[in-house]
């Protein structure tokens, strides 16, 4: 293994961990803010179903980041990779310091971007991946939120003759089953990008052949990115879920319940077509609908455009973080 690509791979661990530590605690964001599972609880069981999100749901989502530049084999490609996480770690520790939830799968797309404009020009783009990409951003943020808003005024309507403790009771197992659900759509998502680098990683030094066809990640690759981020996620999650569940909105058992399963199967269903989405934009928004279900004073929007305002800066700031990175280190090594 080449001194680049241990730096390479050394920094893809960095992002999962990063990861873990300011974005897998969306997951359990709410599951911990209307008190059914103790933090600690809800990231241990988060780390296993966030393992079984990658495990069981195949690599569509990774095939398409692997694909949104063209990376060459060697030392380019290897440069290309290591930029992007530079931005991502850089990028994502900044925005944590101020409590603020970024997506890291937007920084990992915007890095690679940048990247590759440094290296190819325009050229590195694979405009069908991209436009996926763009695709994602609509389901995370307009369909995040209008499912939320909706699904969870049905949610209501289909409980208005339960008892009060009657209906507290499923709603405090329903969001066990919720969460725990975003965990594993969570695993799905962020755990194949990344464990998907990490593998073009090896693939583009040489460690293992070139992918032809569909990516068959290796179980060890698994496992270690699953560890390293259920590590980053009980070191560092506490401010994340303080900002989402508590801050911006608070929110009853079945609303809860319903941004959960909202925001779950909207990434399932993006999942299955190969389209990567932000799993912070999409849980926050399906709480902001679900707390707006109640009036729209019930959010807030002080904190939520905070948000806003860090999710769309990301993209243009990663991508001159990638492409800053990216002509620095190819101007020290080619």
């Amino acid at each position: 293994m080449t001194p680049l690509l241990l730096f390479a791979v050394i920094l893809v661990g960095a992002s999962v961990f990063v990861n873990g530590w300011t974005d897998a605690p969306n997951a359990i964001a709410t599951v911990v803010s209307t008190r059914v599972l103790h933090p600690r609880l809800a990231i241990f069981l988060g780390a296993i179903f966030n393992f079984l999100g990658v495990f069981l749901t195949g690599t569509a989502v990774a095939m398409t980041t692997a694909s949104i530049v063209s990376i060459d084999s060697g030392t380019a490609g290897l440069i290309t990779l290591a930029s992007a996480q530079l931005a991502i770690v850089l990028w994502s520790v900044s925005a944590w310091r101020f409590g603020i939830p970024t997506s890291e799968s937007h920084a990992l797309i915007a890095g690679l971007m940048g990247a590759g404009i440094s290296l190819n020009g325009f050229d590195a783009f694979n405009w069908d991946s991209i436009e996926k990409v763009f695709w994602g951003l609509f389901i995370s943020s307009v369909v995040g939120f209008v499912f939320g808003l909706y699904g969870t005024k049905l949610v209501r309507f289909l409980s208005l003759r339960a008892r009060r403790r009657s209906a507290n009771r499923f709603f405090s197992k329903g969001q066990i089953v919720s969460a725990m659900l975003m965990a594993y759509t969570h695993g799905a998502q962020d755990g194949q990008k990344f464990m998907g680098v990490m593998y073009l990683a090896l693939v583009v030094g040489g460690v293992y052949p070139a992918i032809e066809g569909k990516m068959t990640i290796p179980l060890w690759i698994m496992v270690l990115c699953s560890l390293i981020m259920a590590i980053g996620t009980s070191i560092g999650g506490y401010r994340i879920i303080k900002t989402m569940g508590l801050d911006m909105v608070r929110l009853e058992k079945y609303q809860g319940f319903s941004a959960e399963i909202v925001a779950s199967f909207s990434m399932l269903a993006a999942t299955k077509f190969g389209i990567p989405l932000s799993t912070t934009n999409t849980k926050a928004t399906a709480m902001m609908g679900a707390g707006a279900s109640q009036g729209i004073d019930k959010v807030d929007w002080d904190i939520a455009k905070e948000m806003g305002l860090a999710w769309i800066l990301t993209f243009p700031a990663c991508m001159a973080l990638g492409f800053i990175f990216a002509s620095v280190i190819r101007s020290i090594l080619i």
